[in-house]
């Protein structure tokens, strides 16, 4: 520091000391060198290498995915009624057909009894009607036709006998017009009869059978009728399953049209998702499928039941459906799972680590290379499938090419790099040994009346 403050004052002075002049010198030389050897110095960057090679590869979609059962009717009454017993109990197993509930049916079954003695009686009056009424009617009119024609034919000989007695001069002129008077009235009578004979021949019996069938037809209507509302009391399971829900109590009333039980299949569930039109592409029926539940380790197998051929215009999504065969008790319509998708599977394929791909906007993805000079050399690659921790290169990369898989985020191309090899994973005789040891320290110190972990500093 006393050097430095002399050579100042010497250079203020014009006057500087042959000594001080050589070390000044020696300074700046020593500031020169030091500068020049650290320009000479390239950055090196440590990086993990991994070599492409080649294997299967299967590309997985995976969602979120709500379980709903593959059948479910929510029964609701037609008719609204004070409920009289239930049954069934919620998680009781039912059958098709089978009765879950009985509503109050008093009025409905008087109207039904009452409706089948209205068709009974309509039905006496049909026999009666088809076999006496129409043949009596007939029969009366043929016995006035014949008598029509009987008279007639008196008539006919009358006015015969007299116009020959006419003729002859016995019988005068007013006697042969009054017989052919009476003539004239037997013949229209007679034609009159025949008539209304040959009408209820061709129109009489048709009309009666119409007009008693008509009677029997309205009466029998009004009886299933009575009786379809007298089933409408009798509340029977559409489908085969397990009783879900039950909101209401005997003795409540239950409202036409609002839900009184819920009855599930559950013995075929499926999970619905809604995936990205973009994932989506790429799935078609039968992809196999696994479903996750959470809190379990054992994957459930399915497989892809419906792709819908709709986008959904309010979430941008197409609805998949996942079925599997035989569900097991733990998988429960209304759970969220993860499900995954099996949609393209590649053998033979070159696979390099899914996290040593990179995009670039301007040549598309690529992957960082170690080269044989030390240099890292980004190389533009073409992609195929996308696995779970895979990714398939179609062009770009041979099988065995070192491909840098750490450290190789935001490094520039060419880039000096140093080579390291991963770090050793552990081994598990020596992750049992270390916790058979703190497992014997916990148990001496909890002896000694320390607490397991519990040391000074």
């Amino acid at each position: 520091m006393t050097s430095l403050k002399r050579l100042a004052e010497s250079c203020s002075s014009g006057f500087m000391p042959l000594p001080l002049l050589f070390l000044t010198g020696a300074v700046l030389t020593f500031s020169t060198g030091c500068s020049q050897k650290e320009q000479e110095v390239t950055p090196e960057v440590s990086v993990q290498v991994q070599p492409a090679r080649t294997g299967e590869i299967s590309q997985l979609v995976t969602a979120e995915a709500v379980v709903y059962p593959l059948q479910q009717a929510i029964v609701t009454p037609k008719i609204t009624s004070t409920i009289k017993s239930f049954q069934v109990q919620r998680g009781a197993r039912v059958h098709k057909g089978q009765l879950l509930a009985v509503l109050e049916n008093a009025d409905l079954s008087a109207a039904a009894v009452q409706s089948k003695g209205e068709y009974e009686q309509a039905e006496a009056s049909y026999v009666t009607s088809t076999a006496s009424g129409v043949p009596q009617q007939i029969q009366k009119a043929e016995l006035d036709a014949a008598s029509a024609k009987s008279a007639l034919d008196a008539q006919q000989k009358v006015f015969d006998s007299r116009k020959e007695l006419f003729d002859q001069g016995a019988l005068p002129r007013r006697d042969l017009d009054s017989a052919q008077v009476a003539l004239v009235q037997a013949r229209s009578q007679w034609a009159q009869a025949q008539k209304q004979l040959d009408d209820l021949r061709r129109i009489g019996k048709e009309q009666a059978l119409k007009t008693a069938g008509g009677q029997l037809s309205a009466a029998k209507g009004k009886l299933l009728s009575a009786e379809a509302q007298l089933s409408y009391s009798e509340i029977r399971s559409p489908i085969d399953g397990v009783v879900t829900d039950r909101p209401l109590f005997p003795g409540e009333l239950a409202s036409a049209n609002q839900p009184l039980l819920t009855v599930m299949d559950t013995s075929r569930l499926i999970a619905k998702s809604h995936i990205a039109q973009s994932q989506a592409a790429t799935l078609k029926v039968g992809n196999p499928t696994t479903i996750q539940i959470a809190g379990s380790d054992e994957p459930i197998p399915a497989k892809v039941t419906l792709v819908s051929p709709a986008l959904d215009p309010g979430s941008t999504t197409i609805e998949v459906w996942i079925e599997t065969a035989k569900p097991p008790a733990a998988l429960k319509p209304g759970m969220s799972v993860q499900i995954s998708i099996t949609s393209a599977t590649a053998k033979n394929a070159l696979l390099v680590p899914k996290t040593s791909v990179f995009e670039s906007s301007e040549s598309g993805p690529f992957v960082l290379l170690a080269g044989k000079d030390g240099l890292a050399h980004q190389t533009p690659v073409q992609l195929g499938l996308h696995g779970t921790s895979d990714t398939q290169i179609l062009k770009g990369v041979s099988a065995g090419d070192s491909i840098i898989t750490t450290g190789a985020y935001s490094l520039p191309d060419k880039t000096k790099i140093k080579i390291e090899a991963p770090p050793a994973a552990e081994s598990s005789a020596d992750k049992a040994d270390d916790q058979s040891g703190d497992q014997a320290h916990d148990k001496a110190d909890s002896k000694s009346g320390k607490k397991p972990g519990s040391e000074k500093e």
